[in-house]
């Protein structure tokens, strides 16, 4: 027999190296042949419902790192809730309708215009299919658990038709209204967008200053003064219909070089600075509020140009004379609502002009800026152009600039019902705070809501109009489309001629022909997504309404968060989810949010390739994404350096529990060693710790109390000394069947606890587990114990482990005076303090053992000069004197005291004498 045979080295199949990029998906399959998801579901039946409402991305190519982020942070949540006393079901989602999808169409040189609206549709259809089964992939991948054979997708009928009726409940509501008002509109999309769908980009645009003649000065402007105003959008000139002021802003009448001039006093003097005035005199003051009713003329039109009164108008720029067109402006749309004038927005869909401005007919809006400036500067009103760079509304999807276009369009009263959804905001939980406060002034500011969009692929709006255009929108009416959309999909409506859509024996009111006509528009996607309470929470028997939690990045606020929260209310008058999670972007190293276009993006598929899922879903768990994350190759690199030092810590520990069997071998929490003790303690404080975490949604902390628990407890510590007690002491000895028990508990224990974060490994690690679930996604989560003495073993390990620092720091000057090699070469004297004279008594250990020196002696006497001095002991470390015992490799007085065995120490030689007395004859191997 070999020495080394009768130690009992540590053994395990569990392999060093995960090997993560092939077998995770192995993994994936087993889960999923096993119907782990339908499993758990099963178990929880009957427990209270925890229903995290999914966002739906958009179905439009390959997930990206942002979509990692979030998907993985949901399902850490669910998988924890899961195991932790919920029936906590996740149903998937996507947002499939809306332009990108025509967008691709297009790229494909599919024309819209050249085929019927209901195959155009049924492309749209199509291609949206494939997107969601190509996202769902990628999800899959990444190791999310979720219902992935019944997503929610907002072109299902029983979504379509549920969106619909929510509809309809705004409309009986009366909360619904069509009118001409400017709103945000994209010449490249041929379309009307929402807030939300709108980023700013910085552009060089035109700055003019414009004089506009007197027309009618009421006795109290100079009939030859002019008015000055400032804009940088020389092309609304043509629909200006009138000049605003501010009604407490004082007004000068100046001579400036000979001419006289109408602007704001304080704007005065950046005035004279911009058009060169070199001599300037105030003729004359006036109030705001007296200019009302004073006429001027237009630039180039003989039409008048009424001063308004407005409290917009500000004085950070400009001359205080603000240009108004009302149907180019919001501010201009309301103040001119305010005194009747007409609404004038001759550009058409492409962002051409109308017929109604003949002299521009065709032309796009941008390039007639020069023809307007350049007819200004023939006839003398244009007193200045110059160009500047300002941030300027962009379409975020084609990335090209938007305009203020007045068009007939569907809106949803917000007036009506705002303070019901302030007040609703008041009941919800924001994680940050600050998200409470963001979507509080969003919805406070916000104005209607346009739901119209001119696109083909969405939900119709259900709207009929009779022969002499009244529209046609009743419950009655509404709720059958409904049901029709929820029966055949909402392409029925491309499909059948609007007779065909009303109920039977629906007969027209505003004609007795009995024809009618439908709406061509369709919902805003934003309404889509925003009755997902409706189409999703409500209707799926397994969630609840309203939703324990939604989760998204935190340009939400004004897009998925705004619209569900405004369709809940109007629907429902209440808010559709309890609580608010909100997230940061992605950026690249450089602090650049990732971008295709910029070429700056990191694929989670490149990422599973080189390193794994577990490896994003840990870096996940490790970033604090509550604002903005950073993501780099490098950042992936550290993760799996963490993750190697889980994965073999874990390993080192399943490798030293393979011949204990939980059942058999267990010792008491009473019988176990001081030191054992400590290590089930601080695994409860752990286990405590990280459910708080995991309620408060903080994964950060999870991670770093786990790493911190695993380096710190663990390896530099208790199994640091661990292999003197379960490789040297007999197999079934109590300190080796002691330190057992806890090292098997704290792997299971982490293992339950990571499971949400890293189940591919943890289902790996419960294989090589002796527990009755056969998968630790089945399990449930650690519980908090009852230690009745844990307050006193923290107290004083606490004190011990202060003394133990003292002695590492003593060795390590001993090991760089080259007095000792490794530890095992150092014999330690201690001349404790008080304080640690009772602690060490109380512990009452094999202190050598602990600090893994070979020889440890406490000393009443008064400490050397050559000791080192510290708060609790002086410490004084020698080099050991005796042999070195070839079975524990300790330095020892005893050493050949057995004659039978004349290598080892009395320890060893009493242990492999019980274990193996053949060896007392038969001696060992070379």
């Amino acid at each position: 027999m070999r020495v080394k045979d009768t130690l009992n080295l540590g053994k395990t199949k569990f392999p060093m190296r995960g090997s993560l990029p092939t077998k995770e998906a192995e993994w994936q399959k087993d889960w999923e042949e096993n119907k782990l998801y339908e499993q758990r579901q099963k178990l929880n039946e009957g427990k209270p419902t925890f229903n995290l409402l999914d966002g739906p991305p958009f179905a439009n190519g390959d997930i990206h790192m942002g979509h990692a982020l979030n998907k993985i942070s949901k399902d850490i949540i669910v998988r924890y809730k899961s195991m932790d006393g919920y029936r906590a079901p996740y149903v998937p989602g996507w947002d499939t309708h809306g332009l990108p999808i025509e967008q691709q169409l297009a790229k494909q040189g599919i024309k819209r215009k050249e085929m019927s609206l209901s195959d155009y549709r049924k492309l749209c259809f199509d291609f949206a299919q494939g997107e969601v089964k190509k996202q769902m992939a990628g999800f899959k991948r990444l190791g999310i658990s979720a219902d992935w054979d019944h997503p929610y997708i907002t072109y299902q009928p029983e979504f379509e038709e549920a969106e619909v009726k929510v509809f309809g409940e705004m409309v009986d509501k009366g909360y619904i209204y069509r009118g001409k008002k400017p709103v945000y509109w994209s010449p490249s999309s041929e379309s009307t967008l929402a807030e939300a769908e709108v980023e700013y980009k910085d552009v060089k645009s035109p700055s003019i200053f414009v004089a506009f003649k007197v027309r009618d000065g009421k006795g109290l402007v100079d009939d030859d003064a002019r008015f000055i105003i400032w804009t940088t959008t020389p092309w609304t000139m043509p629909s200006n219909m009138a000049i605003c002021v501010n009604p407490k802003f004082i007004y000068a009448e100046v001579n400036a070089d000979g001419k006289k001039y109408v602007v704001a006093q304080e704007r005065l003097q950046y005035v004279q600075e911009q058009l060169g005035w070199e001599n300037v005199e105030i003729l004359k003051t006036f109030k705001g509020k007296e200019l009302e009713g004073v006429e001027a003329t237009h630039p180039f039109y003989d039409r008048k140009s009424p001063l308004i009164l407005g409290n917009h108008v500000t004085l950070d720029d400009g001359t205080g004379l603000v240009h108004t067109a009302p149907g180019f402006g919001a501010d201009d749309f309301v103040v001119g609502m305010k005194y009747k004038l007409p609404v004038f927005s001759p550009i058409d869909a492409q962002g051409r002009f109308t017929d109604e401005v003949p002299e521009y007919e065709g032309v796009f809006y941008d390039d007639a800026n020069k023809l307007i400036a350049d007819r200004m500067k023939e006839n003398g009103s244009l007193l200045k152009l110059s160009f500047f760079t300002h941030s300027y509304p962009h379409d975020w999807r084609t990335k090209k600039p938007v305009i203020f276009r007045a068009t007939p369009q569907w809106f949803a009263s917000i007036d009506k019902f705002r303070q019901q959804i302030l007040d609703e905001i008041e009941k919800i939980d924001f994680m940050p705070d600050w998200g409470k406060t963001r979507l509080y002034n969003m919805i406070r500011d916000r104005g209607d809501w346009v739901i119209s969009r001119q696109r083909a692929w969405g939900v119709p709006l259900p709207i009929f109009y009779a022969e002499n255009g009244d529209p046609i929108m009743t419950k009655e009416v509404i709720d059958h489309v409904a049901e029709l959309f929820g029966k055949y999909g909402s392409n029925v409506w491309a499909e059948r001629d609007a007779k065909d859509l009303l109920p039977d024996g629906y007969t027209n009111p505003g004609s007795p022909n009995g024809k009618f006509t439908k709406e061509t528009d369709i919902l805003d996607v934003w309404f889509d997504s925003g009755t997902a309470h409706s189409g999703v929470a409500k209707a799926r028997p397994e969630l609840s309404f309203p939703a324990d939690l939604i989760l998204e990045g935190s340009d939400q606020y004004r897009g998925w968060f705004n619209s569900m929260l405004v369709t809940s209310v109007a629907a429902y008058g209440v808010a559709p989810y309890k609580a608010i999670l909100s997230q940061g972007f992605t950026l690249d190293k450089k602090g650049v949010k990732m971008s295709k276009s910029l070429g700056n993006v990191i694929a989670p598929a490149d990422i599973e390739r080189q390193f794994g899922a577990e490896i994003i879903r840990l870096w996940v768990a490790s970033v604090d994404s509550s604002s903005d994350v950073a993501v780099s190759v490098d950042s992936f690199k550290q993760v799996s350096e963490t993750y190697r030092k889980i994965r073999n810590t874990i390993r080192f520990m399943l490798a030293n529990t393979t011949d204990y069997d939980p059942k058999t071998n267990a010792v008491s929490y009473d019988d176990l060693r001081p030191e054992d003790k400590y290590v089930t303690v601080k695994l409860n404080d752990l286990v405590k710790d990280v459910l708080a975490d995991y309620d408060k949604y903080d994964f950060a902390d999870v991670a770093k109390s786990v790493v911190s628990f695993i380096v710190n407890e663990m390896s530099t510590f208790y199994l640091d000394f661990a292999k003197d007690v379960v490789y040297i002491d007999a197999e079934d000895s109590h300190a080796r069947r002691s330190m057992q028990t806890v090292i098997y508990n704290v792997v299971v224990k982490l293992a339950k606890l990571l499971t949400p974060i890293l189940p591919h490994t943890m289902e790996q690690v419960w294989d090589y587990l002796n527990e009755p679930e056969d998968f630790v996604q089945l399990a449930e989560m650690p519980k908090v114990e009852e230690i009745a003495d844990e307050a006193e073993i923290e107290a004083d390990w606490a004190t011990f482990m202060n003394f133990r620092d003292n002695v590492l720091k003593s060795l390590e000057v001993a090991r760089t005076d080259k007095m000792i090699g490794k530890s095992l070469e150092a014999k330690v004297t201690v001349y404790p303090g008080a304080e640690l004279k009772t602690v060490l008594a109380k512990i009452d250990s094999n202190f050598g053992q602990l600090l893994i020196v070979s020889q440890f002696e406490l000393s009443d006497q008064p400490a050397p000069e050559t000791a080192d001095k510290y708060e609790l002991a002086s410490v004084l470390v020698e080099k050991a004197e005796g042999e070195v015992c070839q079975r524990c490799r300790m330095v020892k007085t005893d050493v050949g005291s057995d004659t039978h065995y004349p290598t080892f120490c009395a320890r060893c030689a009493k242990i492999v004498a019980a274990e193996y007395p053949e060896t007392a004859t038969d001696g060992f191997d070379e």
